[in-house]
């Protein structure tokens, strides 16, 4: 149970109720005694209840329930909270991986403009690495492997390529759009709605 306190299993919600971050169960419990956040006991859509610590202290724990071990007894550790005064959503920009980054380019060669399938495409550093060239939003695009290939530590210049559009970083989103319910945890699904496919 000591790891699971590390990892992020609770989903914090502004005052408003929209998400905006997850916490690990240990920085729930702190911010709940300190009154900044309230939890929410989730039983289904139709029934949700904040709960102050003090009332949260004296909820069973149910089988499907999380708990742990106190010197006071066991405490039920809750998968949703609400921040008692943060309003805001903030906005984030996305993380710069190679999904995201196939998600820009739209899963197309950004030299060729032929749609990729899975496993076509690689990242191609447009200034090559071995001349200074970053990891980055603005120096990196999805290519068709055997462009990459040929292309080698060369610019699209000296490889006689052309870039269809210039790399550029992604907007910044609402965070909501970017949480993840990755425990699968099923009161998250309330919040954080359907996946896009």
């Amino acid at each position: 149970m000591r790891d699971s306190l590390r990892q992020n299993t609770v989903l914090v919600l502004n005052r408003n109720w929209q998400a905006i971050h997850t916490l690990c169960p240990a920085e729930a419990f702190c911010r709940m005694a300190t009154n900044t956040a309230v939890a929410l006991d989730v039983r289904g859509p139709d029934w949700m209840v904040p709960v102050s610590w003090e009332e949260w202290l004296d909820l069973p724990i149910a089988e499907t329930d999380q708990a742990v071990g106190t010197p006071m007894g066991q405490i039920r550790v809750p998968t949703v909270v609400i921040m008692s005064s943060y309003a805001l959503v903030p906005m984030k920009r996305p993380k710069f991986n190679s999904r995201n980054l196939w998600q820009r380019d739209d899963g197309c060669c950004q030299y060729t403009g032929r749609q990729l399938r899975p496993g076509e495409g690689s990242i191609d550093h447009v200034i090559p690495r071995s001349r200074g060239g970053s990891t980055s939003w603005e120096n990196c695009v999805l290519a068709a492997r055997e462009v990459n290939a040929k292309k080698a530590d060369r610019t699209p210049e000296e490889a006689g390529l052309k870039l269809q559009r210039k790399p550029v970083a992604p907007r910044e989103v609402p965070v909501t759009k970017l949480l993840k319910n990755q425990h699968e945890i099923p009161s998250w699904e309330l919040f954080l709605g359907k996946e896009d496919s």
